[in-house]
């Protein structure tokens, strides 16, 4: 499906904070954050030279350096990630925008979480209270080897590159107010509240409006599926493409009308996200599909208040009456005019129309074992 967006602006990425990267056999590149770059040094580069690995250091000097060393990066058998959201959203970016992605995608991907917001390791590793515990395990499941297949949404506008994420897109007032707790840091253990707080006093009730067309799930087809068969022989193919010519009738030729069945829906909600399953993996899953959910705007300014501050620490929390969409692709249209931002694993983009599109366990990323026999038990349950 083609979707036509009226409005468009451009320069859609605001802001990308960089740390580190790491690749085996390759470069590590690290940005300006020197706590992160110590935890690293300290922790994780000595399990990661005990293991063999390889390691080039490489320092990046500006926002983006790191998705254009990715598009262009060669002779690598692993690719390791040390950082918080946004660097890892810049690397898989990288890789994903490149001409080779489809065989390039294919190399496991380790993510040591270094970043103020490091979503997916709530996924990959087991929890723990203490920082330097998780960045080793972090470590070890890498040289440990396992991994996990990850889904990722690839989100386009009509003439930006895409851009693509692990977790998602969120649009609407939590998101609007949780990007402003910083400004009152002098509240202490207060500001959180008081960034919700402060956001009730603009306009109440606070509503979003926008049009959104979209496709179900996809069936997930069987395990190997997708493994490209040996290509027969040039002599084969002709023999094949002939008897295939001459044993059907002309009409069925024909190009084939998709089966595709697209809904649309009119939005008029608090916020809007677009996520992945990544967060709550389902490895035995018959279907894919992203999650579009509308959340209510009947809520109170308490229970905004409240669940607002709760989802500065979890956001995939939902307020009580939010309606949930499962689709393998979707087409998000706003009203001409609307400002505002998006987030996109934590990143901020300019709000805009956009196309996004989920590629159903694209990349592999390694993943501590214990974590992953915790998602096998529960889903025997």
């Amino acid at each position: 499906m083609t979707v036509f967006f009226k409005t468009l602006r451009n320069h859609w990425k605001k802001t990308t904070a960089g740390v580190c990267l790491l690749t085996w056999g390759g470069h590590w590149l690290y940005g300006k954050h020197c706590k992160a770059r110590t935890l690293f040094e300290k922790n994780a580069a000595p399990i990661l030279h005990l293991s063999g690995m390889d390691v080039t250091v490489v320092k990046t000097d500006y926002e983006g350096q790191a998705k254009k060393l990715l598009e262009l990066l060669e002779n690598t058998d692993v690719i390791i990630v040390a950082g918080g959201d946004g660097t890892l959203q810049e690397v898989i970016t990288g890789v994903l925008r490149r001409a080779d992605e489809a065989t390039f995608s294919k190399i496991p991907i380790g993510f040591i979480p270094l970043g103020q917001t490091s979503t997916l390791s709530q996924t990959l590793f087991a929890e723990s209270g203490n920082k330097v515990q998780h960045i080793i395990d972090a470590t070890l499941a890498i040289v440990k080897g396992e991994t996990v297949p990850l889904d990722v949404l690839q989100i386009k506008g009509e003439k930006e590159q895409p851009v693509f994420a692990l977790t998602g897109l969120r649009w609407g007032s939590f998101r609007d107010a949780g990007v402003t707790v910083s400004r009152y840091w002098y509240l202490g253990p207060l500001k959180t509240k008081a960034a919700y707080f402060f956001s009730t006093l603009k306009e109440w009730p606070q509503t979003h409006q926008a049009s959104i067309s979209y496709t179900g799930p996809a069936e997930r087809p069987p395990s190997g599926a997708e493994e490209t068969p040996p290509r027969p022989s040039l002599y084969r193919r002709i023999l094949r493409r002939l008897a295939s010519y001459w044993a059907q009738p002309q009409d069925a030729l024909s190009p084939e009308v998709s089966s595709e069945v697209w809904k649309e829906v009119q939005l008029s909600t608090l916020e809007l996200s677009i996520t992945t399953r990544n967060s709550q993996l389902d490895l035995t899953s018959k279907e894919d599909f992203m999650n579009i959910c509308m959340e209510p705007n009947t809520i109170s300014k308490g229970d905004f208040i409240m669940l607002g501050s709760k989802k500065v620490r979890d956001p995939r929390l939902r307020a009580e009456g939010t309606e949930c969409l499962p689709a393998s692709r979707c087409a998000l249209l706003l009203p001409e005019g609307t400002g505002g931002f998006f987030s996109i694993d934590s990143e901020e983009y300019e709000a805009m129309p956009v196309e996004v599109k989920l590629l159903p366990r694209k990349l592999r990323f390694f993943c501590d074992p214990r974590r992953r026999a915790e998602m096998l038990q529960s889903l025997a349950e």
